[in-house]
């Protein structure tokens, strides 16, 4: 292993510009951004009508970037700010952007009927091949947030094949057990829908704090989604079965997520336990575990610079630089980072055996080798655990 070299992905044509991260934007703009490049579809699917918003067309062989937000928000409150970041817009260029509100979420969106029933977490991830397919999409790299991810990862088990990449935030691969059921079900005695929900999106010191950014979703989350709808949605999420994944090799038939994989969670989050267990269960070779420093339940919007600065590096670890295009299907590559330099934030601290599953740590993220387990089954072991490194 001495022989092992650091090796860098080429860039060819950067999707990004050299910037630092900017600041959290102004909270009381994210549902104000320009949609008019935006197209408005309702599709039909075996379980309903999916409300979808579009940008851009197919490009060559390339996926759809397509997201999935969170119970209690809709695309707009989940990813506005972050798909509205400046530097965004530098990858978003490059792609077909796609995003799906879960049934009866959207803004203006009708109450649905008297003994309606809402769609299991199952179902919800059977519905979008059919906006795979009304838009004739090869495969998609899913972006998806706290339930969204659950659902995501969930279509990736089931049509691995439509799957090209997932950046999974905040999510949790256990379904409930009887003592958080009834936990939830006395909050909901005890508490008003919004602020329920809040607690699922918000770590308690963000909470207590009381910011400017949990007052503004609390009044958006009560004012923008239609609370009838909003209550069966928290209650299928609620009622969720354990997302049956293993890692390979730890029980016979293992199922597992088959394309590469980035798990991010704020290191102040209340999903933080949820997402280092998924990391556990999933292939390290094709994994990467994102703990974003300072960072509470909702990283996308708090640290959208960071963010993106991670995805640009993960879609050119499975080939996508710039205007070139990859081979479809093609393996995405492998990384040894094995020099142990203290002066490198990019090598500081990799065991030997390393293998970063398709990319290499952004600029000012190192991975915190000593929070790894030794073995499989251990919580850090396999992946990278990454965070900001400071000089």
């Amino acid at each position: 292993m001495a022989g092992l070299q650091e090796l860098r992905f080429p860039e060819e044509k950067p999707l990004l510009r050299g910037q630092d991260a900017a600041e959290l934007e102004n909270s009381d703009t994210f549902l104000l951004a320009t949609d008019t490049d935006w197209k408005e579809h309702d599709i039909e699917t075996p379980y309903g009508l999916l409300h979808v918003v579009i940008r851009g067309s197919p490009k060559g062989n390339r996926p759809a970037i397509l997201t999935y937000h969170d119970v209690g928000l809709n695309h707009k409150l989940c990813f506005n700010t972050f798909f509205n970041f400046e530097d965004m817009q530098e990858i978003t260029k490059h792609f077909v952007v796609c995003h799906v509100d879960a049934p009866g979420q959207q803004v203006g969106a009708s109450q649905f009927p008297q003994g309606y029933q809402f769609p299991s977490m199952e179902q919800l991830a059977a519905m979008l091949p059919s906006v795979v397919q009304h838009f004739g999409f090869k495969y998609v790299i899913g972006i998806g947030v706290g339930a969204g991810a659950y659902v995501l990862a969930k279509f990736a088990l089931i049509f691995p094949d439509l799957v090209e990449g997932l950046v999974l935030i905040n999510i949790d691969p256990n379904g409930k057990g009887w003592i958080d059921w009834a936990a939830t079900k006395l909050s909901g005695l005890t508490s008003t829908l919004p602020d329920t929900v809040l607690s699922h999106l918000f770590s308690q010191e963000e909470l207590v704090s009381s910011t400017e950014l949990v007052q503004s979703y609390r009044q958006q989350i009560g004012n923008v989604v239609n609370q009838a709808n909003l209550q069966l949605f928290w209650n299928m999420y609620n009622s969720r079965r354990d997302l049956d994944i293993n890692r390979p090799g730890t029980v016979p038939n293992a199922k597992t997520l088959r394309c590469p994989v980035m798990l991010v969670v704020g290191d102040n989050a209340p999903a933080e336990d949820g997402v280092v267990e998924c990391n556990s269960k999933l292939d390290p070779t094709t994994t990467t575990f994102l703990k974003m420093a300072d960072s509470g339940g909702l990283p996308q919007v708090t640290q959208p610079g960071k963010l993106t600065e991670a995805f640009k590096y993960f879609l050119q670890g499975m080939g996508y630089t710039g205007d070139t295009q990859r081979p479809a299907r093609a393996s995405p590559p492998k990384f040894a980072l094995s020099q142990h330099d203290p002066s490198c934030p990019l090598s500081h601290r990799i065991p030997h055996q390393c293998q970063l599953g398709g990319w290499q740590p952004p600029a000012g993220l190192y991975p915190l080798g000593e929070q790894r387990g030794a073995g499989p089954g251990q919580p850090h072991h396999g992946g990278v655990l990454l965070k900001p490194w400071v000089p």
